[in-house]
């Protein structure tokens, strides 16, 4: 084994080893320690281990997928804290450890295919806060209609959350924990791996370059329908660790439409989903013009110093179950394209679709197949900047003469070996990656443990 991937695995058991016998008292929901104790502990693992061969490539950049054969390995920890605090009121903290990296360090792919992995440099395992926030519910409710909380992560065992409430949630948080949800195509520790599967690619949400960002989500919730809005913070430079204190000039605004239905007898759900950010990103248009009067020639998304940068967009995300053990789900969403992607991914449109298929037919409930395709794009002003050598945090070929859509399907099994673990084959097949029909196609292949309590 890599001497990495040793040390990685030697503190993945140690927290494993010592969370379980530190918190042994379990009830059959997997709630370490029960709800009269207004605490709630929750442990996951997720390792993956991801590869693919030698394909064909006319050229390469600095942030091009390699065309050599190579494989790297990714995982993270974390351990789910709640308490309760007063009537409707929690407070949650979730301290994780990640390590590893993706296949090229997560470069050259617009739909990257590990989405467990983040855009940092060093993959030494590194400790950091993740969530720390508090939620506050508000019932209105006229008599006690209330739903029990099965006691997920992130939420208390036992906990009465009123059908109709107003719910405030303040802190340090991701999120794709409250908007664009999706029970097929979500999480990445579980379901499909690839970043444009586990939320709408063209969504460029606020987020620090784990995946966290601080501020505050209010939500209307109903039986339903449900209403939310979110206003958030940006980081200061592009896919980076430091939040941009200037809300009047730099922040997130995020809102989201969620309504409940049936179609013949079946559940569905649909949401539509509106973004507007506020940051430094540079206007790629602007980024050719002091490129051709060489007034700045260097062409990263981080070259442009004042305020003023706006991307919009909005996105569509339902599912439909088909029978018991099958749910067909549809995403598409859209942004302006005219300035830099800042902090999720170089995709400006983007249209997938798949199903889920759990395994009762072949005896085995609680395993998933799920297959999917996915559709990328970027605008005519993100394709110039591209190929007039332009570099974002993500892609950059040093050329782009050649455009095509970037085609992706996913295919994976996940395996239920025990209460608590499950095992995923996953295989990907990349056309175009980087909108670039003079490379690829890229077979990338995963193998993935999930732990999780």
């Amino acid at each position: 084994m890599h001497p990495f991937s040793r040390r990685v695995s030697t503190i993945a058991i140690f927290m494993l080893l010592y969370i379980s016998g530190a918190l042994a008292q379990r009830d059959d929901s997997l709630n370490i320690i029960g709800s009269k104790d207004k605490w709630s502990y929750h442990f996951q693992f997720t390792g993956i281990m991801q590869g693919h061969p030698a394909f064909n490539a006319l050229y390469s950049g600095q942030n091009s997928l390699s065309n050599k054969a190579e494989q790297a390995f990714s995982v993270t920890s974390t351990l789910f804290l709640g308490r309760k605090l007063w009537k409707g009121a929690s407070v949650f903290m979730d301290p994780e450890v990640a390590g590893g990296k993706g296949i090229s360090s997560a470069l050259g792919i617009a739909g990257f295919t590990n989405g467990e992995c983040f855009r940092i440099g060093d993959p030494a395992p590194a400790l950091y806060l993740g969530r720390i926030f508090i939620r506050q519910h508000i019932s209105l409710n006229r008599t006690c209609d209330n739903d029990t909380s099965a006691g997920d992560p992130n939420q208390l065992c036992g906990e009465k959350i009123p059908t109709r409430r107003i719910t405030i949630t303040a802190g340090k948080f991701a999120l794709a924990d409250m908007f664009d949800n999706n029970s097929c195509s979500h999480d990445t520790r579980t379901h499909f791996m690839n970043w444009a599967l586990m939320s709408n690619g063209a969504w460029d949400y606020p987020a620090n370059t784990r995946g966290y960002t601080w501020g505050v989500v209010t939500e209307l919730v109903t039986p339903k329908f449900a209403v939310r809005f979110a206003e958030t913070a940006v980081c200061t430079t592009a896919n980076g660790e430091t939040f941009d204190l200037n809300v009047a000039e730099a922040r997130g605004e995020t809102i989201e439409f969620e309504k409940n239905f049936k179609l013949k007898g079946k559940k569905g759900i649909v949401r539509l989903l509106g973004f507007r950010n506020l940051s430094r990103a540079v206007n790629y248009q602007t980024a050719i013009h002091n490129l051709l009067n060489r007034t700045d020639t260097t062409m990263n998304v981080n070259s442009q110093t004042s305020y003023g940068g706006l991307k919009y967009g909005f996105g569509l995300n339902a599912e439909q179950q088909i029978t018991a053990n099958t749910t067909l789900f549809f995403r598409t969403s859209w942004n302006d394209g005219r300035s830099a992607t800042w902090a999720f991914t170089e995709i400006d449109q983007t249209v997938s679709a798949g199903l889920n298929i759990k395994g009762h037919k072949w005896k085995r409930p609680n395993d998933i197949v799920g297959i999917a395709g996915l559709v990328n794009n970027i605008s005519k002003d993100h394709w110039d900047f591209l190929n007039y050598g332009g570099y974002g945090f993500m892609l950059g070929d040093g050329q782009l003469p050649h455009y095509g859509s970037e085609l992706i399907t996913e295919v994976y099994y996940s395996a239920q070996l025990a209460k608590t673990l499950w095992i995923s084959g996953d295989y990907q097949y990349v056309q175009n990656p980087a909108y670039n029909r003079d490379r690829g196609p890229v077979n990338v292949w995963a193998l993935r443990a999930h732990v999780e309590f």
